[in-house]
């Protein structure tokens, strides 16, 4: 049997420290390059929440109020004094003498601002088309369908059940929010609208026309009328209907 020299135990020794010097040599290279990482990675996150949460948004602010003080404060609607909405949010109006908007997904009633929202059904879903029921101990409300909402506006507006209907006085924005309506949707309204306020059709196509909002640059979008803004100007042209009429404001 052979027996292991002091020498070689010493360069064994040796070996074993080397290798442990080098692995903990290693440890701290492994260490020190995450701290390399992570101080950039939190001194960016800092700065770009400062810049980003807290200086551009004060400087924009500090911009917009002067140079823009309607937009900036929510494009506010008042009458008398009092802030009856926003050019930026519509309302439901479903009373004859208004020019009605369109349907609306948010919320359980339509146009709640605090739940904005579409109906998130795509255009082949059938309950789109058709609609559904709602479960009887109420928890889920019906909804109304693109079929039921067509028959439903020609009734409201005395049109023949052939007559097309606009896009979107049949179907929800994907807000819930949407304050226009489209040309065409306020020129079937008309005749309903003329005949409760008592007015000439000519004369209240020229205020639709005259509310008609062109697209934006020339460009973008499509023509859209402000329901709101129309509406309110019906109540300048005409008496403010009596309460029996339901009046919206």
């Amino acid at each position: 049997m052979r027996h292991v020299t002091a020498q070689e135990v010493q360069i064994n020794d040796q070996s074993q420290s080397a290798a442990s010097q080098a692995g903990v040599a290693e440890h701290v290279h492994a260490i020190t390059g995450l701290r390399e990482q992570i101080r950039p990675a939190v001194v960016g996150l800092v700065l770009l929440t400062l810049l980003t949460g807290i200086a551009f948004p004060l400087v924009l602010a500090a911009l917009a109020v002067p140079l823009f003080p309607h937009q900036s404060n929510g494009s506010l609607i008042t009458r008398e004094g009092q802030i009856i909405g926003s050019e930026l949010i519509g309302q439901k109006f479903l009373n004859p003498p208004y020019f009605h908007s369109r349907p609306s997904a948010a919320g359980r009633a339509g146009y709640d601002a605090t739940a904005s929202g579409g109906t998130n059904l795509g255009p082949a879903n059938p309950k789109l088309l058709d609609g559904a029921k709602g479960s009887i101990d109420g928890s889920t409300l019906p909804f109304i369908g693109v079929w039921q909402l067509a028959v439903g506006y020609r009734r409201a507006n005395g049109l023949s059940p052939n007559v097309p209907v606009p896009i979107d006085a049949v179907t929800r924005s994907g807000s819930g929010l949407d304050p226009h309506i489209s040309p065409a949707n306020a020129a079937l309204q008309v005749p309903r609208v003329a005949r409760e306020r008592h007015l000439r059709e000519e004369t209240l196509q020229r205020l639709v026309d005259e509310y008609t909002q062109g697209r934006q640059l020339g460009f973008l979008g499509q023509p859209r009328v402000n329901v709101l803004a129309l509406n309110l100007a019906l109540d300048r042209l005409t008496p403010a209907m009596p309460p029996s009429h339901g009046n919206r404001f």
